[in-house]
């Protein structure tokens, strides 16, 4: 079992994301998983991502406030305990389009030849 405290969580920046702080939950590290990593992201108001592709799938799982995603022609809102999976490949874009901060859990794996 590998046990990472909140408190100890580290941020991390991510290319072209916008109003937003990342901590790493679970991930590229000693003990940690070995196949995928967990990030925290809290998006302020009028924070976002993308446009962009990643060649791996993600997963967001809102936990609070409300993210638009907008991915192949659809745009949908996802709200809190709300999730979506991105394929490899597919262009999306998020955005918090409200006043209030948006909490996300991002799941992804790793990178092709990164090492845990």
């Amino acid at each position: 079992m590998h046990i990472k405290r909140f408190s100890d969580a580290k941020p991390y920046e991510a290319a072209n994301h916008r109003g937003v702080l990342g901590l790493r939950l679970q991930g590229f590290e000693e003990g940690g998983p070995q196949n995928q990593w967990v990030g925290l992201s809290q998006f302020l108001p009028g924070g976002g991502a993308g446009p962009d592709s990643t060649p791996f799938e993600k997963v967001y799982v809102v936990l609070e406030g409300e993210m638009t995603v907008i991915a192949d022609g659809k745009e949908v809102v996802l709200g809190a305990f709300d999730s979506c999976t991105i394929p490899p490949g597919e262009v999306r874009e998020i955005e918090n389009r409200t006043n209030h901060v948006c909490k996300m859990l991002v799941v992804i794996p790793y990178p092709p030849g990164a090492k845990p």
